[in-house]
């Protein structure tokens, strides 16, 4: 007789150009040509199904308890993104989306009891992450509700007012007091408390508030006390002026209890004329001087007497000594004329309005050999020295410099070995650097670049839920054990999933479980009543038919059993639901409670 063997393959199949991985389960009695064909039949369909991949935001960090992407990197391709099965990304929904293979966050805490007082439900929920979000295990079981009741009945609100605050004035009118309750009630019976925790009140008083004297304006200066400064003293006499203010605007009360305070400082100032002239004084001459040789060696000269105005010599605007201060007499003298400079000019503008980066501006005066021209015949000597000076303006301000970029450093190395990063170049801004309040760079210092390795990061392989237990059998040939109290064998098995890419293999090397057993299904015992097993979750989870259940649990008795089965006295399991009979319940009462769900949310689209 030929056998045909049924063999199990499982293949990983990568799609170039994308970062989607399939695991690929196909049993087949075929032989191993066209189990290859077939093989390839799937591949082309996947490679035909994958979609184009779309642009998306792409983050490095994916936060599996609140569904929120960090530390963005930019704009790639979908499937670049996801390589690296850690992060995330956000398509045009605005939602982040995870990179990594499908896990449920954890339960988010159970929400405060819907009502304040009496019976309602509180709720929790989860939310599935990553790629094939309906591979999560209980793909539905994403809301529970359960029964609460509302602790605020005996929310005792407001405790009393609280005693009037002073008056915010002590006199006079126009003041305001307050007073202040607390709400008695815990953080989630607050809403018991309504109104406000504050009061406020106008408030009188019998006094009559001081008034506080405050200075009139002052009045003008007088005139000064005389019409110019003489220093021809030893003690320099300098006319002074004055000016008054009284302290009325307004006055000070004294009928008050305490009487206004006065004005501070003093009511006359008193300042120097120091703006006036000195006092003129007029000139007179001294004696005349002995006649002085004769002005030149040749020619036509003089011969001078001098007096002078010193006697004495006139300040401030005085008269000049009258007639005049020099006696000449004819001398004959030839003599050549030499030149002699003119006095300097002003100085010119300065070459720049600022001093500009790397130069000082420069400004010039001039003057002329012209006091006299230097004779020609005969020949005088001309001006020694240059008729020109420059010097630098070091007196204006320096012109603003504005900042200027240096150039860009090349891009930092790709910081990953698979999936996407983010590379760094930066500038500064000393190309010049910005001084004298010029303008700083504009745009930024540091630029990115995402960077794509081609590379798909590992993918570590994560069990899946054990299996339900297959039915307890005799290990040794087919023999029924039901009801029987001989013991069997029983297994089930577990996945390591979605590893790829090298990722690490799932911890541990056992598939599969096995344990000992009796098979108790549907089996008639005795048994005893032990207590109620615990309420079950509210269903539906909304809407207005809402239960919940609990039994009674009728325990049964295994006391003929074995507590170990075969020769390495394994501890014994009891496998399947017997038709255990405990009689009727204590004190005649039910097996089964049910109860309603009282003040459930209404289901979406029943509002």
């Amino acid at each position: 007789m030929q056998h045909t063997h049924t063999h199990t393959h499982t293949h990983t199949v990568s799609a170039e150009g994308g970062s989607r991985w399939f695991s690929l389960s196909v049993r087949s009695g075929l032989g191993s040509s066209r189990m290859e064909v077939l093989v390839l039949q799937v591949l082309v369909l996947l490679q035909v199904s994958v979609p184009f991949s779309e642009c998306v935001q792409c983050f490095a960090h994916f936060d599996l308890t609140s569904g929120q992407c960090d530390d963005e990197l930019g704009e790639v391709d979908e499937d670049d993104c996801c390589q690296n099965p850690q992060y995330g990304y956000q398509a045009t929904g605005g939602l982040c989306q995870s990179c990594g293979p499908p896990v449920w966050s954890p339960w988010s805490p159970w929400s405060q009891c819907n009502v304040l007082c009496g019976e309602g439900v509180r709720q929790r929920s989860r939310t599935c992450f990553g790629i094939g979000q309906s591979e999560c295990p209980n793909a539905a079981d994403k809301l529970q509700t359960e029964p609460c009741s509302g602790t605020c009945c005996e929310a005792k609100g407001w405790y009393l007012w609280g005693t009037w605050s002073s008056c915010s004035v002590t006199c006079g009118v126009g003041g305001v007091r307050k007073r202040e309750r607390i709400c008695s009630s815990s953080a989630e019976c607050r809403s018991s408390c309504t109104g406000s925790s504050e009061e406020t009140d106008s408030c009188l008083t019998h006094n009559t508030c001081p008034v506080h004297g405050d200075w009139s304006s002052w009045s003008g200066w007088s005139q000064c006390s005389g019409s110019c400064i003489d220093d021809q003293r030893d003690d320099v006499i300098i006319p002074s002026k004055q000016r008054y203010r009284s302290c009325s605007s307004p006055a000070p009360s004294t009928d008050t209890v305490p009487p206004g305070d006065g004005c501070p400082g003093d009511g006359l100032q008193v300042e120097d004329c120091s703006e006036l002239p000195n006092c003129a004084v007029d000139g007179s001459w001294g004696v005349w001087s002995p006649p002085g040789p004769c002005s030149v060696s040749c020619g036509e000269g003089l011969q001078l007497s001098t007096r002078t105005c010193d006697t004495p010599t006139p300040k401030y605007g005085g008269r000049f000594c009258d007639g005049p201060n020099a006696q000449s007499s004819v001398c004959q003298s030839t003599c050549p004329v030499d030149g002699f400079w003119s006095g300097w000019s002003g100085w010119g503008e300065c070459s720049s309005s600022c001093i500009p980066q790397g130069r000082t501006p420069i400004r010039t005066r001039y003057r002329s050999c012209s006091n006299p021209a230097p004779s020609t015949a005969p020949p005088g000597r001309g001006c020694n020295g240059d008729n020109h000076q420059i010097e630098t303006c070091n007196h204006i301000p320096h012109c603003p410099v504005d900042g200027g970029w240096g150039s860009w450093s090349p891009f930092t190395s790709c910081p990953v070995t698979c999936g996407v990063g983010l590379q760094l170049s930066v500038r500064s801004c000393d190309s010049p650097v910005t001084q004298h309040g010029g303008r700083p760079c504009p745009g930024e210092g540091r630029r990115t670049s995402i960077c794509v390795t081609n590379v798909h990061c590992p993918v570590d392989g994560v069990w899946s839920e054990w299996s339900p237990w297959n039915p307890c059998k005799y290990p040794f040939g087919g023999r029924d054990i039901r009801c029987k109290e001989l013991g069997g064998r029983q297994t089930r098995q577990r996945q390591c999933l979605h590893q790829a890419h090298n990722g690490s293999i799932c911890s541990g090397d056992s598939l599969m479980d096995t344990r000992a057993c009796y098979d108790v299904s549907n089996c008639y015992l005795k048994g005893s009543w032990d207590g109620w097993e615990p309420w079950s979750l509210c269903n539906p989870l909304c809407g207005g038919n809402s239960r919940r259940f609990r039994r009674r649990h009728c325990e049964p008795d295994y006391s003929s059993y074995s507590s170990t089965i075969g020769r390495l006295k394994q501890g014994a399991t009891f496998f399947g639901t017997p038709l255990a009979d405990c009689g009727l319940a204590p004190d005649g009462g039910e097996k089964i409670q049910i109860q309603p769900c009282v003040n459930t949310p209404p289901c979406p689209g029943h509002l």
